[in-house]
């Protein structure tokens, strides 16, 4: 008896958990919920934030500051879509493309270290890849560990308020501390609950040994 096809939308990830929008964003979404589609803003937000990155490359202030919000309020208000669309599943990477070169130009081109700019990177690249295996695998983490880790829109407007305080250094640091003692803990206490399956010893024949046949 053959065995039927398996549905691809039954192992589909929620492409609105894969978005890993914080609170701000999903606030947003409420506004407009399905009525706009997901795609087309998350491209005009990582557009203009890059086009104003180049702008102000250099500068912690200003003009280069504004990408975040930017990028929050064209991307934040189709949150709310259920993300069905042909094209829906580039949303995800979009908006993390739009995350890491708004980091990294802003804390390369400020004067923030560049160790403390990697390590934060790694961290969010590392909180990223771990959603994705989730999604995979039909789980999420614990909602406290979700909202702790601010998503991608809280994430920016930290580090931009930051730098419009002139704290930026601090901020990188800051945030790279608690993106990746949250990381570890919640790693931790996932695997601590995670139930083992029993260690059964192999059957073994008269003699001793290994029984290499069960008939």
């Amino acid at each position: 008896m053959g065995v039927p096809p398996s549905d691809p939308d039954t192992h589909r990830p929620d492409l609105r958990f894969l978005r890993d929008d914080g609170h701000l964003s999903t606030g947003l979404g409420r506004f407009a919920p399905g009525a706009l589609p997901p795609l087309l803003p998350a491209l005009a937000g990582a557009m203009v934030t890059g086009v104003l990155l180049v702008a102000g490359i250099g500068h912690a202030s200003g003009i280069t500051l504004f990408a975040p919000v930017a990028a929050l309020l064209l991307s934040g208000v189709a949150s709310g879509h259920p993300h069905d669309g042909r094209f829906d599943w580039m949303v995800p990477p979009v908006l993390r493309g739009t995350e890491y070169l708004y980091l990294l130009a802003l804390g390369y081109g400020s004067g923030v270290p560049g160790p403390l700019v990697f390590v934060l990177l790694t961290a969010v690249v590392l909180h990223h890849r771990d959603s994705v295996h989730r999604a995979r695998c039909g789980t999420r983490p614990p909602g406290w560990a979700v909202r702790a880790m601010l998503g991608w829109d809280g994430r920016m407007l930290l580090v931009a308020i930051g730098g419009a305080l002139g704290w930026l250094p601090f901020t990188y640091g800051v945030l790279t501390g608690h993106l990746v003692v949250l990381l570890v803990w919640e790693t931790t206490a996932s695997w601590s609950a995670t139930p083992v399956a029993p260690y059964e010893d192999p059957p073994r024949n008269e003699r001793g040994g290994m029984d290499a046949s069960t008939t």
